[in-house]
């Protein structure tokens, strides 16, 4: 048979390369052996790793649902190709067993029952396969974590000499390149993450590869700085469902914690290890809206989190095995949404330097990130944001202005949601609001600081709408603000509206202004969100806990 003739890799026959991909992980592909297709485990699993256009899928092959796909794997000549309804839409090169799966620990332990690779440089192993949850009977619905365990297919527990000894094994066969540490749940909770650190500890001392850990939120945030000092680059927190219907059906255990916990988790760890080094797998198809996905991303994203969106994987031996994946056409909906909000608050898969979301194999959302925007604005998610922040003030209102002698600083600033605005990764432009103790629903906005060079780079103007949305998503219906003169036709061209006459502020004239709030935006909890004041006196965003819409 002759070889097939291709065009350009992106070139697919009509198709683009996201529609194909993001078709297949929810469709499946028909292959004609699907023997070594990974069967078990504790998150997107049930599949085979193969490469289109220089990009790694992983696709199911051997659930009930994929007979009925109408793509199919096909052997033309000496190449594998793709085949949708008997017509070729692209080259396929399924990725084999890695050569170090024939290799044993020097105890003799076969190395594919310590770490598996996935997509097609990544090493996983769930370093202690049992899962309290699943003895309680509360064990997530799409978890199979226990399945590969009774199948005999894996260790209970793997010891940190036998981590080390096979990812050193495949960085040398295989060219990996990172590794992705995951464990069930310990009793009592949090043992494992000593674990984990144990574990990461012992492969550094043998390999430079960077590693990353999956774990429940801690009782203990320390816990995650025990991990940082032992090596881990990148940590995963996974929520799963922004939809409190569907998480306390789906992952009781999870619910039972509450979102405050899994909030407070994801800030601790981006202070630790940094933004878009934290990530968050959120599933699609388990009864959630659009909405909730999307929404819910974007409050992950404000917090540097990268919300990995990846479609339901029912694995055989899950409590959700019979389940089908959510719509290829649902699925293009929420990545165009999710990548476009992403790239607006300055994170990128491509960012990440370890883990699920640096491999992608199981997501398609990082083929809809549009090309990174020069111009990013969030809330300040670390310490070292926020410092640069209040240099820029100083900048502007003392040294520039001399609103003030020394310091712009003042009592507001511990109680404020600060945001900051980034060009080309350097922060740029601050500004901050806080909410009104003597009025409900009042919040007032301020220190609007741009440095001078980017006044003409709409930085004030995204950080006055961005400040808008914030407050909105805390329950605000009144937002004000004192505006210096000059500034006043800027803010009247962002919609909003002078009260009463000039007053003198801060030692010169200012106009108060009030912003057009519009129609209140509703969140994925319960569709409100209230505005509460930390210990500090620092103001959080808070998902109501109470079961709603």
């Amino acid at each position: 048979m002759p070889a097939v003739s291709f065009q350009q890799p992106n070139a697919f026959s009509g198709e683009s390369l996201g529609e194909i991909l993001t078709d297949l992980m929810s469709l499946g592909l028909r292959v004609e052996d699907c023997s070594e297709a990974r069967k078990g485990g504790a998150g997107p699993a049930e599949g085979k790793a193969i490469v289109i256009g220089g990009r790694v899928v992983n696709v199911p092959v051997g659930a009930h649902y994929v007979e009925e796909s109408p793509y199919s794997l096909e052997r033309r000549g000496d190449e594998f190709v793709v085949e949708k309804g008997g017509r070729v839409l692209c080259k396929a090169e399924p990725i084999p067993p890695p050569s170090f799966y024939g290799g044993r620990t020097t105890d003799g332990i076969p190395f594919r029952h310590i770490a598996l690779l996935h997509g097609s440089n990544c090493l996983a192993s769930t370093v202690i396969q049992a899962c309290a949850h699943w003895r309680t009977g509360r064990r997530c619905g799409f978890c199979a974590t226990e399945v590969s365990l009774r199948a005999g297919r894996t260790l209970p527990v793997k010891t940190p000499d036998h981590l080390a000894q096979a990812v050193s094994m495949a960085g040398q066969l295989d060219g990996v390149e990172h590794v992705v540490l995951t464990s069930g749940i310990s009793d009592p909770p949090g043992a494992e993450m000593r674990y984990l650190a144990r574990c990461t500890r012992r492969i550094k001392e043998t390999v430079s590869l960077p590693v990353h850990a999956q774990f429940q939120p801690p009782s203990d945030p320390g816990l995650m700085t025990l991990l940082r000092e032992a090596g881990v680059d990148t940590v995963g927190i996974h929520v799963e469902t922004f939809d409190r219907n569907v998480w306390d059906r789906v992952a009781p255990a999870k619910a039972a914690l509450g979102i405050r916990r899994f909030e407070q988790a994801w800030k601790a760890a981006v202070d630790r290890f940094g933004p878009n080094q934290v990530s968050s797998f959120l599933i699609v198809g388990m009864g959630e809206t659009e909405d909730s996905v999307v929404m819910g991303s974007e409050f992950l994203a404000d917090l540097g989190v990268y919300p990995y969106v990846t479609p339901l994987r029912p694995i055989p031996g899950s409590a959700m095995e019979a389940l089908r994946p959510p719509s290829p056409d649902s699925m293009r909906r929420i990545y165009e949404r999710v990548g476009a909000l992403v790239a607006r608050k300055g994170l990128s898969a491509f960012k990440s330097a370890a883990g699920c979301v640096r491999c992608g194999a199981c997501s398609g959302l990082s083929l809809y990130e549009p090309q990174a925007d020069a111009l990013v604005c969030h809330v300040a998610r670390t310490l070292g944001e926020l410092a640069e922040a209040f240099r820029i003030r100083k900048e502007v209102f003392v040294e520039e202005q001399g609103v003030f002698s020394e310091s712009d600083r003042d009592e507001q600033d511990d109680r404020s949601v600060h945001l900051v605005a980034r060009v080309n990764d350097d922060l740029v432009g601050a500004v901050r609001m806080y909410p009104d103790e003597h009025e409900h629903g009042h919040w007032l906005g301020g220190r609007l600081a741009v440095r001078k060079a980017f006044r003409s780079a709409r930085v004030g103007e995204l950080l006055v709408q961005e400040a808008v949305k914030q407050v909105k998503r805390r329950g605000c219906v009144r937002f004000t603000a004192y505006i210096q003169e000059k500034n006043v036709p800027f803010f009247r061209k962002l919609g909003w509206k002078a009260l009463g006459f000039p007053v003198i502020h801060c030692g010169r004239p200012h106009q108060r202004m009030e912003a057009d709030l519009g129609v209140p935006e509703k969140w994925p909890w319960t569709g409100t969100v209230e505005c509460s004041l930390e210990t500090n006196g620092s103001p959080e965003l808070r998902l109501e806990e109470t079961s709603g819409g």
